[in-house]
């Protein structure tokens, strides 16, 4: 399938909350000819009309509040994406399970929401530390406490890379171009034989974060690993081309419409296709092979 570029027909729908990269896909939308519309708060009066050609970028709480309004199919990787591959590409273990489970766990260990940002992300001393307030059977990633030396973010299309991003050193923020930099050349290796043998297992649009993990004093050169997959219609560009990350961006949550069979099991639950029932959990395409 050809990129998604957006007409003159097409707009980008994006979420009230400034973000920085808000600003920037929608001067790269703008550059196009397509339409820019800031959604309304919430509490206001969602979007409506029966205007098509409708993208969307912005958190998961507001999609699922506009996204039949917009009529876009959010595309977004399976909660089980990471735990699932191969541990040639993972390099620690990382299981899926409930809140409920890891509270069980009476180790330090890292713990994070595969899709929103209902908890922070990060290290927990163990099971007792998790947060409360949140449903026992809330889903979880579960990994080893690794060390990341430098991390990036790369925005997939179609299994290419079309951009990416240094965004942090040793966990803290720092962004630099992936075009032009030392790890460049490591860096899309690993992404083209990741995407090789698993691409098929992500939506045809996504964001994918890879890094270089510390290893011991005197130990063996550091090893290339994957950290997550996102989706990418809430992903911060960081350093990126937002022009190109805007092609992904579109794909990710574009038309209905335009919803291929090979990106079907990949809209996100609560905006699922007729039949299906919101909340209903996907397939894991790698446990039942490459969809469409």
């Amino acid at each position: 399938m050809a990129p998604v570029t957006g007409t003159q027909r097409d707009f980008l729908a994006v979420a009230p909350r400034y973000s920085p990269t808000r600003e920037l896909l929608s001067a790269a939308a703008g550059r196009r000819g397509m339409d820019v519309v800031t959604l309304a708060v919430p509490g206001g009066t969602p979007f409506a009309g029966e205007r098509e050609g409708g993208h969307y970028y912005g958190g998961p709480l507001f999609a699922a509040r506009v996204a039949d309004d917009l009529s876009v199919a959010p595309l977004e990787p399976a909660d089980e994406w990471l735990s699932a591959l191969p541990g040639e590409f993972t390099r620690r273990h990382v299981t899926t399970g409930t809140l409920e489970t890891a509270r069980r766990l009476r180790r330090p260990m890292f713990v994070k929401p595969p899709r929103d940002k209902s908890f922070p992300a990060g290290v927990y001393a163990d099971g007792h530390c998790l947060p409360g307030g949140l449903a026992p059977d809330t889903s979880v990633l579960i990994s080893d406490v690794v060390t990341w030396k430098v991390e990036f973010r790369l925005f997939v299309l179609d299994g290419e890379v079309r951009t990416g991003s240094q965004y942090a050193t040793f966990g803290q923020l720092d962004a630099a171009p992936l075009d032009g930099h030392r790890h460049r050349g490591t860096v899309m290796d690993f992404a083209e034989r990741l995407l090789t043998a698993c691409g098929r297992t992500l939506p045809s649009a996504v964001v994918v974060d890879v890094g270089l993990l510390r290893t011991p004093a005197g130990g063996p050169a550091g090893e290339w690993a994957v950290v997550e997959a996102n989706m990418a219609w809430f992903s911060n560009c960081y350093a990126a081309d937002p022009d190109r990350a805007l092609d992904v961006v579109l794909r990710g949550a574009g038309p209905r419409a335009r919803l291929t069979e090979r990106d079907r099991p990949f809209w996100r639950p609560g905006t699922a296709p007729a039949g299906a029932g919101p909340g209903k959990r996907r397939p894991h395409p790698l446990r039942q092979g490459p969809p469409g």
